[in-house]
């Protein structure tokens, strides 16, 4: 029978945050672990995916492999332009409903011994293992013992390796293929944590965008050189076309600018907003997925294109509305907007006038 000492008054515990203002319209954030865990097989293949473009920066080459043929190679990092004949490292991304665990290894260290023993490949570099769920201490301690793990892969063998390596044959530990596994380096196998793979997901152009929390901060816009880059010479050009039709004179380079002091100045001006548009799109490659910085342009495209093709007393007039309209294009649907300044949108403007997509003087 229940007693009054089996009820207990409600108590709640105190809030792990401080309650915001965010809070109130999405709730507690969810940690970036905890939401990887809940990755359903789709969102976790495109985020491994997204993970291993952050990879790039330490390999030649970073490819993936899928099907029922992948020789036991997920995503391969290749340290040189040897491929599989050189030195290689080995990603074998698994999603289970579990932490992985030795039994889940077995067969996967089986395809790394059997294929690099009959010259698929050279045996890899680095061998790590990742998993949705983490990887479980049983496992992990293994991993750090290579010896132990060498005598436990041999036990498991016909268990796990013998008709689980191919399905056309069974693969029995004995001659060759025995004194290939009695020699190979066990420390090769390893593992990547969750926490490791956020951590290089973090140095993509997709982190923000698959969990949220803004953009990073955006370091500060390059000066314009005093002798414009290469890639300046067409907005340049369309530039000083402008300014003669203004003078009506031509205008064969900056320097011819020296004696008109305002017009120097505008020049001078719409420099650095080419270089603001060019440090924005910098940081659009290392904070969002491919494209986004491309579709801004097209956004400020559409919301200036009007105004430039309208009637002007000369190309100067020209510019200075079209760029005037592109400080009042809100692209707020541009996961860039927060980042997004006046310059940069008016930079823009010279970004499209350097492809021709924007053109000061009339075309026939």
């Amino acid at each position: 029978m229940i007693s009054d000492a089996d009820l207990k008054e409600i108590e709640t515990k105190p809030p792990t945050c401080a309650p915001s203002p965010e809070h109130v319209h999405t709730g507690v954030p969810i940690p970036k672990v905890m939401r990887v865990r809940l990755f359903s097989p789709d969102a976790w293949e495109e985020f491994i995916e997204e993970w291993a473009n952050s990879l790039k920066s330490n390999y030649v080459k970073v490819r993936r492999f899928g099907g029922s043929g992948d020789l036991g190679v997920d995503i391969a990092g290749f340290c040189s332009n040897k491929g599989f004949e050189g030195e290689w490292d080995n990603y074998q991304c698994k999603r289970y409903d579990h932490p992985l665990r030795p039994n889940d290894i077995w067969v996967e260290i089986g395809k790394i011994i059997y294929y690099s023993h009959i010259g698929e490949y050279a045996p890899p570099r680095r061998h790590y293992f990742v998993c949705s769920q983490d990887i479980g201490t049983s496992l992990e301690k293994l991993l750090n013992k290579p010896t132990d793990l060498q005598a436990k892969a041999a036990e498991n063998w016909d268990k796990h390796c013998l008709n689980g390596i191919t399905s056309t044959m069974s693969i029995p530990l004995v001659g060759a293929l025995a004194d290939h596994f009695n020699s190979f380096d066990f420390s090769v196998f390893s593992s990547r944590s969750l926490v490791e793979l956020i951590e290089g997901h973090s140095k993509t152009g997709f982190h923000a965008v698959r969990f949220g929390g803004g953009l990073p901060p955006r370091p500060g816009s390059a000066l314009p050189p005093e002798t414009p880059a290469d890639n300046e010479s067409r907005y340049i050009r369309q530039l000083l076309d402008a300014y003669g039709d203004h003078l009506g004179i031509g205008l064969a380079d900056p320097l011819a600018l020296d004696p008109h002091t305002k017009l120097k100045r505008d020049y001078l001006r719409q420099r650095e907003r080419f270089y603001h548009a060019e440090s924005l799109r910098n940081f659009a490659r290392d904070t969002v997925p491919e494209g986004t910085f491309d579709a801004l342009q097209d956004e400020i495209h559409s919301g200036v294109i009007d105004v430039c093709e309208g009637s002007y007393a000369d190309g100067f007039e020209r510019m200075k509305a079209t760029v005037a309209q592109a400080s009042s294009v809100a692209a707020t649907s541009n996961p860039l907007v927060s980042a997004v300044k006046a310059q940069d949108r008016q930079g823009i403007c010279h970004q499209l006038a350097n492809d021709d997509r924007l053109n000061w003087m009339p075309q026939g």
